[in-house]
């Protein structure tokens, strides 16, 4: 009767303490994943680079502005047989 007992508790033990919370674990990240869902941090970073993009969008048209202003034929480009 031991044998039967040890037989079912040691495989079940092993079970509970090793596989059931690596299941349980990948489970619930594949489904995170799953969801696409960003994270608080994500995204604040994501909101931060559109941001970043804006003001670098604004600079840059700034920019052309001024090249146009200054020089109207800057966004020419030399043809091939033209020497820069």
């Amino acid at each position: 009767m031991d044998g039967i007992v040890v037989a079912f508790f040691v495989p079940t033990v092993l079970f509970l303490c090793i596989v059931a919370p690596i299941w349980i674990i990948m489970h619930y990240r594949s489904k995170q994943e799953a969801q696409g869902a960003l994270s608080e941090d994500e995204r604040a970073e994501l909101e931060a680079l559109a941001q970043t993009v804006e003001r670098m969008n604004d600079r840059i048209e700034t920019l052309e502005a001024i090249l146009d202003a200054q020089t109207p034929e800057w966004r020419r480009r030399p043809s091939v047989g033209e020497s820069s």
